[in-house]
């Protein structure tokens, strides 16, 4: 059975005017995980920290293939807040090499987008 996008995306506009980003990275474990989105959210580098704890990453690391469990995190900020996520991942980010993959909002609900402004708006860094 196919559904239909069109009730969801009825309330989707194109938001040219945002600069929300979802930024991936990913940590060890649970408890780092909870360490590193508190210490984001308190700064106010972010507004949510979504956390699925059953990641499993397989990749070559100093010429060797690693198969790690790691807890993956989306990061929901604006891209103005960028430079200082970095610098706050170069403090509170458990990993050497620690992943941030910043990607683009190019829609969403405009009262979501607005909460993501409203909570990074005034970041302490």
């Amino acid at each position: 059975m196919v559904h239909s996008l069109a009730p969801i995306t009825e309330h989707l506009s194109p938001v040219p005017h945002t600069d929300a980003i979802v930024v991936l990275t990913t940590v060890a474990s649970e408890d780092e995980a909870v360490t590193l989105v508190r210490g984001l959210l308190e700064r106010r580098l972010i507004a949510c920290g979504t956390l699925f704890p059953a990641g499993r990453s397989l990749y070559r690391w100093h010429g060797k293939v690693a198969d790690e469990r790691e807890v993956v995190v989306l990061l929901k900020t604006r891209s103005a807040r960028l430079d200082s996520l970095q610098s706050a991942f170069a403090e509170l980010h458990p990993y050497k090499v620690p992943e941030l993959l910043a990607l683009p909002v190019s829609a969403g609900l405009g009262k979501y987008l607005e909460w993501i402004n409203g909570e990074t708006s005034l970041a302490l860094t």
